[in-house]
């Protein structure tokens, strides 16, 4: 085979492995998006206070039921983190979001087996056990809290450490949401822009895949993945496994073709569970965990990570052994490189078909008064709740909200490549003139003296009652010729939203 008839060969692979998988795909995001707006975060946080059995059980099922995008899971578990959840918990948290959600099992199933869609689950209850265990042995309480006062430093710094609830906790219910077009609207908004946000991870991982599953001779496989050495080859397959998927830069569930690939070339069937798991030690996420917790947390984090994931890996292999599971057959080809009018063919059809529907709502959000509270991050096009954005940004007169500081800092270092004004919220005339330098990064005007009274001097926040110092406050807002001081953006917009209710005007 020539040069290009490889490539051709290649990139047709890597079409039909996401043809065979897209309804699974859309159907997916289309369930993650309905639970992340109708799931109250503020509940989520509630429940994790502690890593006792029952507390972890239910950290579980909220992790599966969010977003699979690793990137989104760390910054939400850093946030939950930093606002008092326990540590072990939200590092469960995002471990489940990202290995235990519905259409990461069924993209298994539908490239390789349902042995791995089963392995995914019942090795991922492993891997948190694991995890667990371990983690009061491995992170220090006295390191963890230093790490939530840095972090709570840092945000308060970036004006927007007390992030207000009041807008949860007095929101509708849910049994209203559910009856409503705006929450259906604002599900549409999370299930495209986790599509958007995925698609760099779900591209590299189809055509990564096809590249593997074409191009790469099974003799080059031989030479990384041990075999013909019984417990010792399942031993190195499940260490190497994760060290590939911390290597490759593929995560998320980008990592499921490559995973299929890897498994047709020779890694054995708990190295290739320990690839899947191991989404979470890509190289840019621990870079990522470094600047979150600091160097040392974050080592512990990796080799943690990738000790249980190997061992989870291991120990699935051999149990389903035990039990009589047999592993799959090693396919000659991943997917049929042909249309068929099969099962997958109807299913596709009916999936696009929701798929449409779901864009539908999703451009008519506003119509349907959707987005109240969401703004989409510039950068990756994730749907971000305003008061629970991990980084916030003002440029130009406009208000950017980020799904994480990854993404913060991509927009601070070149603006003009992401600047979009559907996704930034201008500000209003009456607080822009008033915003603090300190907390906006760009010069602001002069506040006049007569205008505060309070000048240099010392100011409630009359959302939370926190005393502010009005020289430098986390944010600022004139009401009926008042100006306000606030401990951060949160409370701002807060007051912003129902200024009757905490004025004295």
């Amino acid at each position: 085979m020539t040069l290009l008839q490889t490539a051709g060969q290649s990139v047709l692979e890597a079409f039909f492995m996401f043809w065979a998988t897209l309804w699974a795909l859309i159907f997916g995001f289309t369930l993650s998006g309905a639970v992340q707006a109708f799931v109250s975060r503020h509940e989520m946080q509630k429940a994790m206070g502690d890593h006792r059995a029952g507390t972890v059980v239910r950290t579980g099922f909220l992790g599966a039921a969010s977003s699979s995008c690793s990137y989104a899971a760390t910054a939400l578990a850093k946030s939950l983190f930093q606002r008092g959840a326990d540590f072990t918990t939200a590092m469960v948290f995002m471990v489940a979001s990202t290995n235990l959600v519905v259409e990461l099992g069924i993209v298994l199933w539908l490239l390789i087996g349902w042995q791995f869609a089963l392995a995914e689950f019942v090795g991922g209850a492993i891997m948190i056990a694991l995890f667990v265990l371990i983690a009061p042995r491995v992170f220090p309480a006295a390191e963890l809290a230093q790490a939530r006062e840095r972090l709570n430093a840092r945000a308060s710094a970036k004006g927007h450490a007390a992030e207000s609830d009041e807008a949860e906790r007095h929101g509708v219910s849910l049994r209203q949401r559910l009856r409503s077009k705006a929450g259906w609207a604002d599900a549409a908004g999370y299930a495209v822009s986790d599509v958007s946000m995925l698609r760099r991870e779900l591209l590299i991982g189809y055509l990564v895949a096809g590249i593997l599953a074409v191009a790469v001779p099974a003799s080059a496989y031989s030479v990384v993945f041990f075999s013909g050495h019984g417990f010792w080859t399942d031993l190195e397959n499940v260490i190497v496994g994760p060290f590939v998927a911390f290597i490759s830069f593929v995560c998320s569930i980008g990592n499921v073709p490559l995973a299929a690939a890897l498994f047709k070339g020779g890694l054995s069937f708990g190295g290739t569970v320990a690839f899947v798991f191991a989404d979470l030690i890509a190289l840019p996420l621990v870079i990522i965990y470094g600047k979150f917790y600091g160097r040392r947390i974050a080592s512990r984090i990796f080799f943690s990570f990738w000790a249980v994931m190997s061992v989870s890996g291991l120990i699935v292999d051999l149990l389903f052994r035990a039990l009589g599971i047999p592993a799959p057959d090693r396919p000659t080809e991943i997917a049929r490189t042909s249309f068929e009018w099969n099962y997958t063919t109807w299913l596709n059809i009916a999936a696009i078909a929701v798929g449409a529907v779901v864009y539908w709502l999703y451009r008519n959000r506003e119509h349907f008064g959707g987005m109240e509270k969401y703004a989409k991050d510039p950068v990756c096009g994730m749907q971000v709740e305003r008061a629970h954005a991990p980084a916030i940004h003002t440029h130009a007169g406009s208000t950017y909200y980020f799904c994480s500081d990854r993404c913060h800092e991509k927009f601070v270092n070149d603006p003009g490549k992401y600047i979009n004004q559907s996704a930034a919220e201008p500000m209003p005339p009456e607080s822009s003139a008033s915003e603090p330098k300190a907390n906006r990064g760009e010069e602001s005007p002069r506040i006049p003296q007569e205008d505060t009274g309070l000048a240099g001097g010392t100011g409630t926040d009359p959302v939370c009652g926190m005393s502010v110092d009005t020289a430098s406050p986390g944010a600022a807002h004139v009401h009926h010729g008042r100006t306000y001081y606030f401990c951060s953006e949160g409370c701002r917009d807060t007051f912003a939203a129902d200024p009757a209710r905490y004025s004295r005007v």
